[in-house]
């Protein structure tokens, strides 16, 4: 099954925001889980990195993230689709739009916990903005190349199927 995290937002002054993901700093995606076969919850948020891969049992696959239920102790597993995330843009400013899309198996994403460092441009001159920090669902900042305020509001995050 196809899983997709999007986020919409409104962007003023800025585009192009992202997670911070590299392979020497990766980004760390949080998700409450649940297991497809028994429907139970796993008690804490789980990490998952596009630069990490585990073995998935009985298979000669690997996938991003590989978790086995407590109750039914079935196997689940869910992998990016692509490494590199996708930015949120200016157009994009009150929108729906993916950032990251999985592949998943016998396990759902039920929530998405923002915890890691953004970045974003200026729209105007390109100024980089990093390490972003949007647990708060807001952030701003001043553009002293525009002389302008910048910022992002109305962060919200979904889970969707794709």
């Amino acid at each position: 099954m196809g899983l997709s995290l999007v986020l919409k937002a409104e962007l003023t002054g800025v585009t192009n925001l992202e997670p911070i993901d590299e392979a020497g700093n990766p980004y760390i995606y949080s998700f409450e889980i649940q297991c497809t076969s028994c429907r139970e919850k796993h008690d804490k948020y789980v990490e998952v990195t596009a630069w990490e891969t585990h073995e998935i049992s009985g298979s000669r696959g690997e996938a991003n993230f590989v978790w086995k239920c407590k109750m039914c102790r079935r196997e689940g597993s869910a992998s990016f689709v692509r490494q590199k995330p996708n930015s949120y843009d200016e157009e994009d400013s009150g929108k729906w739009k993916p950032i990251v899309e999985f592949e998943v198996r016998g396990l759902e994403f039920t929530a998405f916990k923002v915890e890691g460092p953004w970045r974003c441009k200026s729209a105007v001159n390109n100024t980089v903005f990093d390490e972003l920090d949007l647990q708060e669902d807001e952030w701003f900042d001043y553009d002293e190349k525009a002389s302008t305020e910048v910022s992002i509001t109305e962060i919200a995050w979904d889970l969707k199927r794709s």
